[in-house]
């Protein structure tokens, strides 16, 4: 019997490990893949996902992008809208974004989102959230305060991206486990469609067109 209880033990530390080495391939993996690609990862490319912001945008458009990192989709958006304003909490990330992505048509601020006065800016059409929700605690209040604070020029429009937790079984096996299953330990939550369409509509925001690619949510939303 004791052999069989130290088996099963041991099987089961074992499958732990491997699944922490999962974890630690996909993080590490990422990060030289980044590194020796001069510092942009490769979902950048393989994802397009910022294609898919730009074709969602309008010409005449001012838009709002919260969390804006090292400014690349701020600025790949400056290359079609009318003016963009980057917002980033990381002053060394906003810092590389004002030195390398300024254009005459994008505005960078330093600032938490989540707190930030946004009645000097102009008025905004769309405000843009790529990998942003899942890193905020109070999810729902942010969006209401968006909606509430935010100088909305018309219609209040959301464009946003967030990763799935059930993109596959394995990340709801580790979650099941006890072992790290988050794509970064920042993340305060990771999604299923049913809690994010939940959590928008708290905050009086309606999905009005929604995608899965990559195991992330792409959705169109505004309020009302």
């Amino acid at each position: 019997m004791r052999l069989i209880i130290k088996r099963l033990l041991y099987n089961r530390l074992l499958l732990k490990y491997i699944l922490f080495l999962h974890t630690f391939s996909y993080k590490y993996a990422g990060a030289i893949a980044t590194h020796l690609n001069n510092g942009i990862h490769p979902k950048h490319r393989l994802t397009q996902y910022q294609g898919w912001f730009l074709n969602n945008i309008e010409k005449d458009w001012v838009v709002l992008d919260v969390g804006c990192n090292t400014g690349t989709m701020t600025s790949a958006l400056g290359e079609k809208a009318k003016h963009i304003y980057g917002i980033e909490i990381n002053g060394k990330l906003l810092e590389k974004a004002s030195r390398e992505k300024k254009r005459r048509n994008v505005d960078f601020y330093l600032g938490d989102a989540t707190t930030f006065d946004y009645s000097p800016l102009m008025p905004i059409d769309c405000v843009t959230l790529s990998n942003v929700l899942e890193h905020i605690e109070e999810r729902v209040e942010f969006l209401k305060k968006m909606v509430r604070q935010v100088n909305w020029r018309g219609k209040k429009r959301f464009l946003v991206r967030v990763p799935m937790v059930d993109r596959d079984w394995i990340t709801l096996f580790k979650r099941e486990v006890g072992v790290e299953w988050r794509l970064d330990p920042t993340h305060f939550t990771e999604y299923t469609q049913a809690q994010f369409e939940r959590e928008l509509g708290e905050a009086g925001i309606r999905v009005r067109s929604l995608s899965i690619r990559f195991g992330e949510i792409y959705a169109v939303a505004e309020t009302g």
